[in-house]
């Protein structure tokens, strides 16, 4: 049954060192504010699991957080690279990174197995590629057709992580929009912890695809207006596009990087400032 507290109570309780943790959101509610209490308290050998890796992940990853990466595709959606991603995985810095690579039909055909309480997934899919010889995928056969098919291991991680635009008082989770996998990887996990934007006496959707996680699926909740930012929320705002575009620019260098990190998250500063710094600054040139 959920219960109510606060996100660095939920993250200090139920995520320790060495965990795997599952942090979905598919462009949307994406978990960014529970990412840097996970930096903030200074967790170490994690295994992330996530189907696309984007700027949370880069900085759990530059901080020092993360020993594996479970994914199916990783960059900085519109912009390019993840350059602390890429700096783990070629140089080692700040530490070696393993990484275990999927289709996105691949994770999510383990995240479903999971849920469901199966031990693996089956998909038509990894055929004619060599990612199967990389990753950790099985062919099975079809004992009505004998078609060969591919077989993946349920994902089952000790916390799943998200952020959801509301809760009400007796723990049930609501949330709508671009839902990626969020719910399965919840229904998966042996613990959930989700961010929410705001507490309601009654659930009422406000957009397309509605979702409801009953209170017994959900280990904690914890209000945090704006978790899924520069992500977004729909109903409670917009993606920071300009942020992604920042972060390029800010990740490249691994001192610009540890610095900004140092004073915007480490400090618990909101990184919307820097933003507005930006923009001030453009306005004085201009």
């Amino acid at each position: 049954m959920a219960t109510f507290t606060t996100l660095a109570d939920a993250v200090s309780d139920l995520v320790p060192d060495g965990a795997s943790v599952a942090m979905e959101g598919f462009t949307h509610l994406i978990p960014f504010a529970a990412g840097h209490e996970l930096i903030r308290q200074g967790k170490r050998d994690l295994t992330l699991i996530r189907m696309t890796p984007d700027l949370v992940y880069d900085q759990l990853i530059g901080m020092g957080c993360a020993r594996t990466l479970v994914f199916s595709w990783g960059g900085n959606p519109g912009v390019g690279s993840l350059h602390r991603l890429r700096d783990a995985v070629e140089h080692g810095w700040p530490q070696p990174l393993a990484i275990e690579e999927h289709s996105h039909a691949g994770m999510t055909a383990r995240y479903v197995a999971g849920a469901s309480g199966l031990p693996f997934g089956v998909l038509r899919g990894y055929a004619g590629t060599d990612l199967a010889a990389r990753t950790d995928v099985a062919e099975i056969e079809c004992p009505w057709t004998g078609e060969r098919l591919a077989a993946v291991r349920a994902l089952r991680p000790d916390v799943a992580i998200i952020h959801a635009q509301q809760a009400d008082r007796r723990g049930n989770v609501g949330l709508w929009g671009i839902t990626g996998v969020s719910p399965e990887a919840v229904l998966a996990a042996e613990a959930a912890i989700v961010t929410v934007e705001e507490i309601v006496d009654e659930l009422h959707h406000r957009g397309p695809n509605p979702v409801v996680l009953p209170s017994w699926t959900v280990s904690a909740i914890a209000p945090v207006p704006g978790g899924a930012h520069p992500s977004y929320a729909m109903g409670y705002g917009l993606r920071d596009n300009a942020f992604y575009t920042e972060w390029d620019r800010i990740s490249r260098s691994r001192d610009t990087f540890r610095r900004w990190m140092e004073f915007f998250v480490l400090g618990a500063t909101d990184h919307r400032a820097h933003l507005a710094l930006l923009a001030d600054r453009a306005v004085s040139d201009g």
